[in-house]
């Protein structure tokens, strides 16, 4: 029996693993197999989890890779069950006092409802439960294993993460006077963050956006902190992890960024033109799940099938972040293609008479059969996907408004513009309506002081409780804008005498197709993390690793007031970090694989209220063109609806000079 975190092979191998794949392979292997040694005499064995943790597992592994580890029953622990006192029981729950009392009670008294029970934690428990456990004689002879996994995330992707704090937009940029769940809410994300790196078996350099205060008369806010904060609560559970995991290393292997939502208000809303995010912007999925119809048995009526749109699927992972336009020109030549070249297609679709058909013919055509039909219906679904979303685009009007919305971003159109498209055009849905108008008060902040945001509210139609999100919208940057100042509250900083833009044209970035000009500003803010251009007045670390940190950028404390201006008080959890000597081992880049030749360090960036569809892809793009794995971690992964719902949740409190005691 072991209470630390167990030693996986996974990290020490000769061949290289994802994020996603390391994550499957700790549950299926160093959980789930692991409880067949000893004296373990059961062939069956009953998997017991939280709500969370089956979310946990849900999101890396399927049923059949559970009943492949000897898991005959996947049960709540909430719930009641049924005595099995032969068999054994693997534990998968959060260290919270109500599990181990469930647990206790499961496995204490003369009769056990399990024969012996190997107990897994998804995080750190706290020593006081431990002695609880270890107080009851009787459960500890009936113990298999007691271990922290550290392993609190669901992984959505071969390159990302969430951490699923789906309120996270509401309880951090709430009401100022009651941040009481906003501490919550990082203490749990910090948590869970951290234990990417204790799977990963990762020690990173932890950067963060430091806050920004206008001027000395600007009090620091909470929001203004969250990265900060956030930051600081990572840092103090890597330090427990470097004394309690075995192998953990102890100098810097990879890179962290924490930011939040306040860089990029855009991202959130704009049109985003690839197939992936066209997929959950406009066909209503409920997560990775799309449901449509397919002829019925013999002639009978229609059926519903859900279809799953994941990585098992190649087609989707081929054209998953391609172009819309691209997408469907792809899957009109593929479909093409197949039939041509498919002997049993051309016969389905009238290429031959079965009188022309030789027996070679007919042979080909009995081999190829259960293929085809695989081939085909994976084939029709993605054309019929692709076919409903240009449908959609058509009847909508969304070229003309994404060529808006793109214009606006880069400086090209103005309010005027917007008038004129909301005068001249008509069958606007209401949400889009909106997301022009968000990107315009991202862009043009001055135009919805006052009266002037409500006639342009007015001559769109939208209602008190639309003003509203644009207001919240406004609010997770800080302060709103005042008439004297032209800085943005999202991050964005203008020059008056150039044109009104949010992006630039990227130099050496052609733009291949119609509308795919935009991009998120992650992509900038990683691009100069890897050639050592990152600010580090704006992008403190909190450790500072030697010189012989590969491409290290990092020198200096971390010099941040999180108070006014006028304070020289600094709390102890901004102040700069003691750090071993740096690292300078090429351990990472001996990992190789055919996906990933040569990589460099691993780059993480985590963004606080939500990440993008748009985000994950530029994630998926910078890891080919900077040979370095980029893995994108957020509180949840929002579509643009999403991110609307939880701008209305947000109650503000604004902070005025009149509220400050001085």
């Amino acid at each position: 029996m072991s209470m630390s975190d167990s030693d996986s092979s996974s990290y020490a191998g000769a061949d290289y693993k994802s994020f996603k794949q390391i994550s499957r392979e700790r549950l299926l292997h160093e959980m789930l197999r692991s409880s067949k040694t000893g004296d373990s005499k059961s062939t069956w064995k009953v998997l017991i989890m939280d709500k969370l943790t089956v979310k946990i597992m849900s999101h890396s592994c399927k049923m059949t890779d559970i009943t492949d580890e000897g898991v005959s029953l996947v049960e709540d622990i909430y719930k009641r069950r049924q005595p099995l006192p032969t068999m054994d029981a693997i534990y998968f729950i959060q260290p919270t006092r109500e599990n181990v009392i469930m647990f206790l009670s499961d496995m204490s008294g003369r009769t056990p409802l399990y024969r012996k029970a190997f107990v897994f934690f998804s995080s750190a428990i706290s020593k006081e439960l431990v002695m609880d456990i270890k107080k009851d004689t009787k459960v500890l002879t009936r113990l298999g294993a007691l271990r922290e996994m550290n392993l609190e995330y669901f992984p959505i992707d071969s390159q990302g993460f969430i951490t699923n704090n789906e309120r996270a937009l509401e309880e951090l940029f709430g009401d100022e006077e009651n941040n009481h769940k906003g501490v919550t809410c990082l203490n749990v994300m910090a948590k869970r963050i951290a234990t990417v790196f204790a799977s990963l078996r990762e020690f990173p350099s932890v950067r963060f956006r430091a806050a920004k205060s206008l001027d000395a008369t600007t009090m620091t806010t909470f929001r203004d902190l969250i990265p900060t904060k956030l930051a600081a609560g990572v840092w103090d559970c890597l330090m427990k992890y470097k004394k309690s995991i075995p192998n953990f290393p102890q100098t810097e292997t990879c890179e962290l960024l924490i930011v939040d939502r306040s860089i990029d208000q855009i991202a959130p809303v704009i049109h985003e033109w690839t197939y992936d995010a066209m997929c959950h912007d406009l066909l209503n999925m409920e997560g990775n799940k799309y449901v449509h119809e397919v002829p019925g048995k013999s002639g009978g009526p229609a059926e519903r099938k859900e279809v799953l749109l994941e990585d098992h699927d190649p087609i989707w992972l081929e054209l998953r972040h391609a172009h819309i336009a691209y997408a469907s020109e792809q899957l009109h030549e593929k479909m093409t293609n197949f039939i041509s070249k498919n002997k049993a297609a051309q016969i389905q679709h009238g290429s031959k008479s079965s009188s022309e058909m030789s027996t070679r013919d007919i042979q080909k055509m009995v081999q190829a059969l259960p293929q085809y039909s695989e081939q085909i219906d994976k084939l029709s679904l993605h054309v019929e996907i692709a076919g409903k979303i240009n449908r959609i685009i058509r009847e909508s009007g969304l070229r003309e408004l994404g060529q808006l919305e793109q214009d606006l971003v880069f400086g090209d159109a103005t309010t005027k513009d917007v008038i004129k498209f909301f005068t001249m055009t008509e069958d606007i849905a209401h949400e889009n309506k909106l997301r022009l108008l968000m990107i315009l008060a991202s862009v043009c902040p001055e135009k919805f002081e006052g009266e002037k945001g409500q006639n342009l509210m007015r001559l769109a139609k939208l209602t008190e409780e639309d003003m509203n999100v644009v207001h919240n919208m406004r609010m997770l940057g800080g302060q709103p804008v005042t008439k004297k100042k032209l800085t943005t509250a999202f991050g964005l900083k203008f020059d008056i005498h150039k044109k009104r833009a949010a992006r630039k044209d990227r130099p050496g970035e052609e733009e291949k197709w119609q509308l795919s000009r935009f991009y998120p500003i992650i992509e900038e803010l990683l691009e100069k993390l890897t050639k050592n251009e990152l600010s580090k007045e704006d992008y403190p670390c909190l450790n500072d690793p030697s010189p012989s940190y590969h491409g290290s950028p990092f020198s200096g404390p971390v010099n941040q007031n999180p108070h006014s201006m006028r304070s020289r008080r600094t709390p102890t959890w901004a102040r700069p970090r003691g750090s071993e000597d740096g690292y300078s081992s090429d351990s990472v880049l001996r990992h190789a694989s055919s996906d990933f030749r040569r990589m460099g360090q691993r780059i993480f960036v985590f963004i606080v209220g939500g990440a993008t569809r748009s985000e994950l892809r530029v994630c998926h793009k910078l890891t080919e063109k900077l040979k370095r794995e980029i893995i994108l971690g957020s509180s949840s992964l929002d579509d643009p609806a999403q991110f609307i719902t939880k701008l209305k949740m947000i109650t503000t409190h604004e902070l005025s000079l009149d509220d400050i005691q001085i």
